[in-house]
């Protein structure tokens, strides 16, 4: 008893500049591991995908009907924000991506964006795990992989006749209400992505 009274007697008489001191150093090591990953964050995202600025390449896709999309069809007030995934079938990683999204889909849609999500999966496999998952977006199909190619977010490391030719680099791009590119994110390795959350609070504040 009388060891824990002394330690909290002493701990109220630690002296004002010294705990001043204490603070600021600890604040300051939040901000470095903050400014850190940030960083790290900034160095994942890889120069693929149209330049900022620029009016958004067509897409050529295909809807769950099998029947041709346009992004002025997906856009809403603000625009459109456009996932690329690997695969619905066989990559986890997208899988949970995708339903990432979908839990935060109709924050999205209240702030005035449309969705929708192109990869080079058939639209069998898209139509699956939309009605498995009870997918609230389109997911989109681009087999032929001319989207991929007219973004220029195809992986390399797949050639034609390949099981896995059509991949993209995993990101996603904004595209505002005039057609134009604000905002774009791709990464090199499959485990990246985006953070729903965050591109939220980005969109949120007119960013």
């Amino acid at each position: 008893m009388n060891t824990q009274l002394s330690l909290k007697t002493s701990l109220y008489h630690i002296p004002v500049k010294a705990l001043c001191k204490t603070i600021t150093t600890f604040t300051m090591l939040l901000l470095f591991i903050q400014m850190f990953t940030f960083s790290a964050f900034a160095e994942a995202n890889i120069n693929v995908g149209p330049k900022s600025g620029i009016s958004a390449p067509k897409i050529s896709v295909l809807n769950l009907r099998n029947q041709p999309t346009n992004i002025e069809q997906l856009s809403s007030e603000k625009g459109l924000v456009i996932v690329f995934f690997r695969s619905a079938d066989w990559c986890p990683y997208c899988k949970r991506h995708l339903l990432e999204l979908n839990e935060q889909a109709q924050k999205f849609t209240d702030l005035g964006y449309g969705l929708a999500a192109i990869s080079y999966d058939n639209t069998d496999i898209l139509q699956k795990f939309t009605k498995e998952q009870s997918i609230s977006y389109p997911l989109l199909s681009d087999q032929q992989a001319q989207t991929m190619q007219a973004y220029n977010i195809l992986n390399k490391d797949y050639a034609v006749g390949d099981d896995n030719y059509g991949i993209p680099y995993p990101g996603v791009v904004v595209i505002d209400k005039e057609g134009k590119i604000v905002h774009k994110y791709f990464y090199e390795g499959y485990k990246d992505r985006v953070k729903f959350s965050d591109l939220y609070l980005q969109l949120s504040k007119g960013n």
